[in-house]
């Protein structure tokens, strides 16, 4: 049974108990509104954990494996948080400027219990999902009320874009998670819960900033609520927020100061995240619209579908009708105040969160409130009663177009194995390396670490990657690539695999636009794979 009363019954028999034994035999049941919600963690289990055992070849792929390399060398290397490294930029060390390794750190510890299993990222990452359905669900009952949150917890379980995000080894599930948390905390301490409340919402957001940065969005929900207890003259109150506030701050600037000097200071001198507005300059992102058509596509094909966008729409446009408390009316605003702050982001970050789709989970704790209120008004349209038949009819019918036009298509769409190829040239890699072996790979998207994480061994993509090279192009001449290939022979690189099917952005085949390199290779390496689907060459000299 739940200790949040507001899940509890408060019948008669709280009040005015007929006797003990009674008493104690209401306690033992779940109430309704308990019972939903266990219902509604059923389903987001169901949806996070199919198919959990996928290899990391899906559509986000070249950002898993760069987090599951991080995981591996935890495990295998050092077990320092603050120095994550990956396994593509050769020998090592191969520190990088990184989020705070909550989902890696957690992983490797599970490989050092259970042994090495790809999908464990996978695994962690969907109980973080979890969580923040919880959390979602109960930070919506505050804020409206116990129906709407059955309805925004249930359309975040059912959200494509929030299962495919909580189903993938990335660090955005644990930083929505844990913000949202903190901020669900947070909110009860704001409304009258007791002070041991704020220390672990502040412990909570901060842990969730400093594993993806525009958790600190959700930030705004906390700053907005300590103005409105300036502004009703609660100086103390506002004061410890604030003094909670700045530590958690501190805490977050101090790490990314850290990442960024740890990601300046060793090869390939590469920090995370790319292509914020102060970096591309402001007319850059007003020429391009502020990315909004890729928005669009990635909402329409990807993430929503036209269901879970209209039922956002209607829900953002008719909120519900203001009640007579004023500190209800204040947090009745808490999902507007969060969806402002995450479109602050946005705009300051356009080109890196429409490059790295995972970057707009942000905004999936308003989505889901706004879609559960859109769902609940035309449930209930015309109708006086809130279960009638009619509305449990409609009900159904919304969940049928939700789950058949987007659900069901649009994760489907977004697990496709596009990166199948590279998964098996690193099998092939890993069965032909020799214990220290260095690789070199292309996977079928260029840039894709995929094969060199599936190989079990260090390497490097190709072309190299890391810092401000572009390397998810491939060089315009072969005598460019050559020159770059016996760098990394004379670094050490013992094996050579490309997929067939591997091409770089500008849709150009390696084995067409580079036929010269494999020309080369096949004068001064060894071939030892040459199948429909992959090239292998042992290219160490004797």
């Amino acid at each position: 049974m739940t200790d949040d009363p507001e899940l509890n019954q408060t019948e008669g028999q709280q009040s005015q108990p007929q006797s003990t034994d009674r008493h104690m035999a209401a306690s033992d049941h779940l109430s309704p509104n308990a019972a939903i919600l266990l219902g509604i963690l059923f389903i987001a289990v169901v949806f996070r954990f199919h198919n959990i055992t996928l290899p990391l070849v899906d559509a986000f792929s070249w950002r898993e494996t760069s987090t599951a390399m991080m995981a591996d060398n935890f495990q295998q290397r050092s077990w320092n948080i603050f120095f994550p490294e990956v396994s593509w930029t050769g020998p090592g060390p191969s520190y990088q400027g990184r989020e705070f390794q909550i989902v890696s750190y957690l992983t490797a510890l599970l490989y050092q219990i259970f042994g090495w299993h790809d999908w464990f990222g996978r695994m962690v990452a969907a109980f973080f999902g979890l969580v923040t359905v919880f959390s979602l669900h109960r930070l919506t009952a505050l804020c409206w009320d116990e129906t709407h949150a059955h309805a925004a917890a249930l359309a975040y379980a059912l959200m494509p874009a929030a299962i495919m995000i909580d189903s993938s080894f990335l660090p955005d599930p644990s930083m929505l998670a844990l913000v949202t948390l903190g901020v669900w905390l947070f909110a009860k301490y704001w409304a009258g819960g007791g002070g041991w409340l704020l220390p672990l919402a502040t412990a909570s957001f901060s842990l969730g900033a400093l594993s993806k940065p525009p958790g600190l969005a959700a930030g705004a929900v906390i700053f907005y609520l300590m103005v409105c207890w300036m502004l009703e003259k609660k100086r103390k109150q506002a004061a410890k927020v604030l003094l909670s506030g700045l530590l958690s701050l501190a805490i977050i600037g101090a790490y990314f100061s850290w990442a960024i000097y740890l990601g300046r200071s060793y090869p390939p001198f590469h920090v995370a995240g790319s292509g914020y507005i102060w970096d591309s300059g402001f007319w850059a992102f007003f020429r391009n619209s502020f990315y909004f058509k890729s928005v669009w596509n990635t909402s329409v094909w990807w993430f929503y579908g036209y269901p879970f966008m209209v039922l956002i729409a209607v829900g953002f446009w008719l909120p519900p009708r203001p009640v007579g408390d004023p500190k209800q009316r204040t947090l009745s605003a808490i999902p507007y105040v969060w969806l402002a702050a995450a479109m602050v982001v946005y705009l300051a970050a356009a080109r890196e969160i429409t490059s790295n789709p995972w970057n707009y989970h942000i905004f999936h704790v308003p989505f889901a409130m706004f879609c559960g209120r859109g769902a609940f008004l035309l449930a209930t349209l015309a109708s006086g009663a809130v279960l009638s038949p009619a509305v449990v009819l409609r009900a159904i019918c919304i969940a049928a177009v939700t789950l058949v036009w987007s659900t069901f298509p649009l994760v489907r769409t977004m697990k496709t194995p596009i990166a199948m190829n590279g998964k098996l040239l690193g099998d092939e890699l890993a069965r032909l390396a020799q214990p220290g072996d260095l690789v070199v790979a292309i996977a079928p998207e260029v840039g894709d670490p995929v094969a060199v994480y599936y190989s079990r061994a260090r390497g490097w993509v190709f072309p190299p990657g890391g810092g401000d090279v572009e390397w998810s192009n491939f060089v315009a001449d072969d005598a460019t690539a050559i020159a770059q290939l016996e760098t990394l022979r004379a670094q050490g690189a013992d094996l050579f695999g490309v997929a067939k099917n591997a091409a770089d952005k500008k849709d150009r085949l390696f084995v067409e636009h580079h036929d010269g390199v494999i020309d080369y290779l096949d004068k001064t390496g060894t071939k030892l794979v040459d199948s429909d689907d992959l090239l292998v060459y042992r290219i160490s000299r004797p």
